[in-house]
């Protein structure tokens, strides 16, 4: 197997590299990870360029343009149409070369705003997703659709799954732009640096399933290598293991020995106030997975943060 993974320098991708190289790797497995430096996914050309050069007999497509609330509220347009460039060249690119399966990456954020707790699979099309982020949304379910048409005219094995909110290591920390559990820990890193208050944005009361990317790494092998479906599968802690932004911040204070207060900013949006997924699919594969704790993935990834700030803050 050639397997070659999109994205491959970001969250996602590193925590795939780390998790490989510590030897969830296989001896028939060659991993190739490439970034945005390899080759412009927008660009068809480069794209079939990049299957070319490395022959992949597997594709993990993480590839993608990502971004917070506050900068999908700015940007809907730009995520739109990046996004649905870069899948349709990376899935039209593997039909080409004949990549035997490929395991895309989608987002709980592209279920209908308007639903029924918890979400499942078979729900992704059932209304319109939550207007803040509906052109990174709408891209990435168009994914699912793709995967289907390649399925029932070629008879390719492409799929993709649902991650609910990853972090760890090699996140976008970026406070404007990034997701909202790397900003907070920055934030909380530059509360302690200046003896100030933790100012949160909104009211802390949105709750969350947060999936450390380590455990979804593991989980992404497992997809590649074992999981037949077309249908995508939604990778998650339980529903019980959801938490509030609130408790969220709180952990990441602890983690940091944080000792100053947490300020809400209510004027600031909250966002979905819930996205809550279901596990159970996942479960009836793998009934005795073990997801890191919620707290120790946060102290892994605030010890990692503070190792490498230099790099990390970019």
């Amino acid at each position: 197997k050639r397997i070659l993974v999109t994205g491959g320098t970001g969250l996602v991708g590193r925590a795939i590299q780390k998790v490989v190289a510590d030897g969830e790797g296989r001896p028939d497995e060659e991993w190739i990870f490439v970034s945005s430096r390899d080759a412009d996914l927008t660009s068809s050309s480069e794209t079939k360029a990049l299957f070319e050069r490395h022959k992949p007999t597997h594709v993990i497509h993480l590839a993608a343009m990502v971004g917070g609330l506050f900068k999908n509220l700015r940007s809907n347009l730009d995520f739109w149409r990046t996004n649905i460039h870069i899948n349709d060249n990376v899935l039209h690119s593997a039909h080409e070369f004949g990549v035997q399966k490929v395991v895309s990456c989608l987002s709980t954020c592209i279920f209908p705003d308007k639903t029924t707790y918890p979400i499942d699979e078979t729900m992704i099309h059932n209304g319109p997703p939550h207007s803040s982020n509906f052109g990174y949304s709408y891209a990435k379910r168009m994914i699912d659709v793709q995967n289907r048409g390649y399925s029932e005219q070629h008879g390719r094995r492409f799929t993709a799954v649902i991650p609910t909110n990853v972090f760890g290591p090699h996140d976008n920390f970026n406070i404007e732009d990034g997701h909202v559990l790397p900003g907070l820990i920055h934030k909380v890193y530059l509360a302690k640096q200046s003896g100030s208050a933790l100012t949160i944005w909104g009211t802390g009361k949105p709750r969350r399933q947060f999936i450390y990317s380590l455990d979804l790494a593991r989980l992404f092998l497992w997809v590649l290598r074992e999981y037949e479906e077309v249908e995508p599968i939604i990778l998650s802690v339980g529903e019980e293991d959801e938490v509030s932004i609130r408790e969220a911040a709180e952990a990441i204070a602890e983690a940091m020995e944080f000792k100053g207060e947490l300020v809400f900013d209510t004027t600031k949006s909250d966002g979905q106030f819930k996205k809550t997924a279901s596990n159970a699919k996942l479960r009836q594969y793998l009934p005795e997975f073990q997801f890191t704790p919620f707290r120790k993935a946060v102290k892994e990834t605030c010890a990692w943060f503070n190792a490498n700030y230099a790099d990390a803050r970019k």
